[in-house]
């Protein structure tokens, strides 16, 4: 493979991952915006949010069957179409009930991009580079949260929260442009393959027997769900409570972005002298320690605008290393059946964090608690889960030792 060749499937399948979550963070700025014009509470507004992290985690089961079956790149085709069609949609919305139901549309398109992209990664490399290539997926990904919100918020304050789904159309119009010229047909439809719902489930269920694949796309999806807590807060944290401006958010948030970006790199070199099974447990320490002092100084009291950007900075560099590497470890023990492995990993991530969104949303208190609460929970849940799991796979493993268990 060439370096140019390399480098376009990295830009396209990177693309293609951060389309949902460009979904997320760029109409963040607009929240108030979007509570004042639709006749609603910020805190309903970001049922909008847990709306399409419920969609996408739906949404992949069903795109998971279908990349097997049909090949790659047509469910693709019908993702990205009917992500267009759901953004033209948002354009027209008086009601926030009829937001939050095209919201999830929206997602339901998105997260084919996302459950292909994760596929080709391992038809495209080999299993030794995978976790290489979602660390340089993550360098892609994380231009999202650095451009989008910035962005987002001054689109916001000059011609409205509607433009930003313009934006958003527009960019899934592009993807599937790039997708039908310059991405390749990396795997032949499997006609075998039933799209009954019991063969379905079947082949669900062989996923979920593998040992390493429910111990890591566990503690990934645990820990992961705590990025949602904290973008599903975000908002009221820093425009309510700390009252910055939805310009002055979009910066901040792009500053934070930069911790996972960074850590997901910094990974990548890590991975020429230990394993990904090393990294993940020390990462996650790290994640319980500063997730519990967010939490402690919150109750406290005494942690201000500063003092919480720190530990969240933290926070997302710890997610750099272990995302990846859960990543990796879940889908190596599998060929013929990546597609759904990377449908029910993407699944249950999104499911996760759609209960952390829905968790923010519900209990919120006027106050960060709710946001900090749910981050310490879920770190320490998904700790918990990698030191059980890790008895049942019975001894530290990596891409180059299970590539070839089925």
């Amino acid at each position: 493979m060439t370096k140019q060749k390399y480098f376009t499937l990295i830009l396209i399948l990177g693309a293609l991952t951060a389309l949902g979550p460009f979904s997320i963070d760029m109409y963040l700025p607009g929240f108030p915006a979007i509570a004042h014009n639709l006749h609603t509470t910020v805190a309903r507004v970001g049922l909008s949010l847990s709306s399409f992290f419920v969609g996408i985690s739906a949404g992949q089961l069903l795109y998971g069957p279908l990349l097997d079956r049909y090949g790659r790149k047509p469910p693709l085709y019908l993702g990205l179409g009917l992500y267009v069609a759901a953004s033209v949609g948002c354009l027209a919305v008086h009601r926030i009930e009829a937001l939050i139901v095209l919201r999830f549309v929206q997602a339901i398109g998105s997260c084919a991009a996302a459950v292909a992209s994760m596929t080709m990664v391992r038809d495209l490399f080999p299993v030794k580079d995978s976790a290489k290539v979602f660390a340089l997926l993550m360098l892609v990904v994380g231009v999202s949260p650095m451009v989008a919100p910035t962005v987002g918020g001054y689109i916001t304050t000059a011609y409205g929260w509607q433009a930003v789904f313009v934006a958003l159309g527009g960019l899934g119009s592009l993807l599937l442009l790039a997708t039908f010229l310059w991405l390749p047909s990396s795997y032949a439809p499997d006609t075998t393959l039933s799209l009954k719902p019991r063969p379905i489930l079947a082949n669900f269920w062989a996923v979920l027997r593998e040992p390493q694949f429910t111990t890591y796309a566990l503690t990934g999806a645990v820990s992961f769900s705590g990025l949602f807590a904290y973008v599903s807060g975000s908002p009221l944290v820093f425009m309510d409570l700390f009252k910055v401006d939805a310009k002055v958010y979009g910066w901040i948030f792009a500053f934070l972005s930069i911790g996972l970006i960074g850590a997901s790199q910094v990974n990548s070199q890590l991975l020429r002298r230990y394993e990904s099974a090393q990294i993940v447990p020390v990462a996650l320490v790290c994640q319980v320690l500063t997730t519990l002092a967010l939490l402690l100084l919150t109750l406290a009291g005494v942690i201000g605008l500063i003092g919480t950007v720190a530990l969240l900075f933290v926070f997302l560099c710890c997610l750099g290393f272990t995302n990846p590497n859960t990543s990796a470890l879940s889908l190596a023990p599998f060929t013929r059946n990546a597609g759904s492995a990377s449908a029910l990993m993407g699944a249950i991530q999104m499911g996760m964090g759609a209960l952390a969104s829905v968790g923010v949303s519900l209990f919120n208190a006027h106050s960060a608690l709710p946001m900090a609460g749910i981050m310490a929970a879920t770190s320490l849940l998904a700790l918990g889960l990698l030191l059980l799991g890790r008895q049942r796979v019975g001894q530290l493993v990596t891409g180059d030792a299970v590539g070839g268990l089925h």
